[in-house]
């Protein structure tokens, strides 16, 4: 690119005299734009807030859930969307199985069985893992010969001789 060319383009963006600073664009993050339509197509479904609503619990496949601890909530029936917006957080589903009891259904605790029996296999395999590893560890001591006699008797037979 051509010097002068570019001082050209540099004077030009200037906003006052001629040692004046540059001026600066501020630029709204794309986030509010995308909320913006988003908010714009729920409206189009006629979404109503949900009011009510402490928490939401999403369960994941691996066992962890996405929890959103004072969430708003819009729904709409007919076209079977719900929005949730707030802050979420990612936690094990130890961390919530006190809280969650009374909220599940029957469906729901078919789920938590079957995740806690996943857990408690995972746990199980991993704690046999460690066995196994500490196993191996220990028979690498294998090289060093056991004791099978007496080094004792085997000196005082020496002094004796040498007496």
């Amino acid at each position: 690119m051509d010097l002068q060319k570019l001082q050209r383009m540099q004077n030009a963006s200037r906003a006052g005299g001629k040692n004046a600073p540059r001026r600066k664009q501020v630029r709204k993050p794309r986030s509010e734009a995308d909320d913006q339509k988003i908010q714009a197509a729920l409206k189009k479904i006629n979404v109503q807030h949900v009011q009510g609503i402490d928490e939401v619990n999403m369960f994941k496949e691996d066992g962890n859930v996405i929890h959103f601890p004072k969430p708003i909530v819009h729904s709409a029936a007919p076209a079977n969307t719900t929005a949730i917006y707030g802050r979420a957080q990612e936690k094990e589903l130890t961390e919530l199985v006190p809280g969650i009891l009374p909220q599940l259904g029957a469906d729901s605790l078919a789920n938590l069985r079957r995740l806690a029996e996943q857990y408690q296999q995972m746990t199980q395999q991993q704690q046999q893992a460690a066995l196994n590893k500490a196993k191996e560890q220990d028979n690498g001591d294998d090289d060093v010969p056991d004791l099978v006699e007496n080094f004792e008797d085997s000196t005082n037979a020496e002094s004796k001789q040498v007496d």
